[in-house]
């Protein structure tokens, strides 16, 4: 565990000192990776209500004026 936590910090700190342009793919990656590792800590209760969030926002966003 602290070598896989070791890996992410120097991940993260290679990432944030990194001065050159970074690709859209890459910041894609990082937004999957974050959004799988906090479903992963979610509890199983909580995602019929994120799911009726999106539903809500989808609608809503269906009926919204083009």
């Amino acid at each position: 565990m602290y070598g896989q936590l070791n890996i992410l910090k120097h991940a993260f700190r290679r990432f944030y000192l990194n001065q050159r342009g970074q690709d859209l793919i890459e910041y894609a990656l990082l937004a999957a990776f974050v959004a799988v590792a906090v479903s992963a800590f979610l509890p199983p209760a909580v995602a019929p209500a994120i799911s009726g969030v999106f539903s809500k926002i989808s609608s809503l966003l269906s009926r919204a004026p083009n």
